[in-house]
């Protein structure tokens, strides 16, 4: 199975980033969007076994890696806080 291991990056630091933001919509579409946004600014880390899988944990122990991804994130969680879409499904 080959899994974007940024996947889980984003999952494990969403929580993080949502904390200094209490007012936005936490819907399943928008945090979706969150994510989706987030992500394409992102370089991808695909991982096939988990030996690759333990590789890129290694890799985003690093401090610039988490401050990049958290970056990102806060960036796509204001954009999609002032342009919500979960009505439009």
């Amino acid at each position: 199975m080959i899994k974007n291991y940024m996947e889980i990056v984003v999952d494990i630091l969403l929580p993080k980033v949502l904390i200094h933001h209490p007012n936005i919509c936490t819907c399943q579409n928008c945090m979706d969007d969150v994510k989706a946004l987030a992500l394409n600014h992102m370089q991808p880390l695909y991982v096939r076994t988990k030996r690759g899988e333990a590789f890129n944990k290694v890799k985003s122990l690093s401090k610039q890696f988490e401050a990049d991804v958290l970056k990102e994130l806060t960036t796509a969680v204001t954009i999609v806080s002032s342009n919500p879409k979960h009505d439009e499904e």
